[in-house]
């Protein structure tokens, strides 16, 4: 399987607009690896991209992506869903509109039921955005997943956490999990053990972040986010043989060339960045 890491930021773009700290200043002036779009990940094998965030039009020109047959989505959270517009951008055309033909290959829009029912709830004046790039654009075709879906050759498992999901992609016994945000309590589930590789989310990295500020043992960041111990913990838990942490946020105030310092002190445990490609 041949994944890729369209964008490894965290809620808040990095740069984060107006910010001043050196780590913005300097994702502005360097650009990728330093900068980062918000969090997705694309499955070439499938043609497959799961989630949506805002400047997911931006992080796919900068992909070398040639085409997008489904999009997976992990829960309702803005920073993955809000550039769902990308439906348009990919598939609306109103030059073949203006002389009555609508799309006719439609983007495959999967997630768990309790997830889809949270997207059908982001809504305009003509009701669900989902709604009007299905039933009137014809952009998409959405399918409700209960557990699992095998397309081709992959077989996609789905786990419900909180109001997200935990994805595990398996192809001729080689196995991935993908926990991208809000997955805390990591589930207690035998599939994930001896999986080749764990792209998690969810983590606060370090106990000293942007500006100085320390987090302390009380903080309740400490009760929602994993912590590189904790990730260890997971990695060793389930025999998992690599880790990369994605989801990076501004807050941590970490340069690119403090994570791959950080990497050194952890064994097969990497941060994503923007176009990083694995292949399992």
């Amino acid at each position: 399987m041949k994944f890729k890491i369209i964008g490894s930021g965290g809620c808040v773009a990095l740069p984060k607009p107006l910010c001043k700290c050196e780590i913005c200043k300097e994702a502005r002036l360097k650009g990728n690896p330093y900068s980062r779009f918000g969090c997705s990940l694309f499955l070439e094998d499938l043609n497959l991209l799961v989630d949506t965030p805002e400047d997911i039009t931006q992080a796919i020109n900068y992909s070398d992506i040639d085409e997008i047959k489904y999009v997976l989505y992990s829960h309702v959270d803005p920073d993955h869903t809000l550039g769902m517009r990308v439906f348009e951008h990919i598939r609306l055309n109103w030059l073949e509109i203006s002389k009555g033909k609508e799309c006719c290959n439609p983007v495959n829009v999967l997630a768990m039921n309790h997830v889809m029912e949270d997207i059908n709830s982001i809504k305009f004046k003509l009701g669900s955005y989902l709604d009007y790039y299905e039933n009137v654009r014809n952009l998409i075709k959405r399918n409700i997943i209960e557990s699992h879906i095998s397309i081709d050759e992959v077989k996609i498992s789905f786990f419900k956490v909180n109001h997200s999901t935990v994805f595990v992609f398996e192809k001729n016994n080689k196995k991935v999990i993908y926990a991208p945000c809000d997955v805390k309590p990591f589930p207690n589930e035998s599939i994930f053990e001896d999986a080749d590789l764990l792209i998690i989310g969810n983590t606060v990295v370090g106990d000293k972040l942007k500006d100085g500020f320390v987090l302390n043992e009380d903080n309740p960041l400490r009760k929602e986010l994993f912590t590189l111990s904790e990730i260890q913990g997971l990695k060793n838990k389930y025999n998992i043989n690599q880790v990369i942490i994605t989801h990076l946020e501004e807050d941590w105030g970490k340069s690119y060339d403090d994570y791959i310092e950080l990497e050194k002190y952890y064994k097969d445990i990497r941060f994503a960045y923007d176009g990083m490609e694995i292949e399992i």
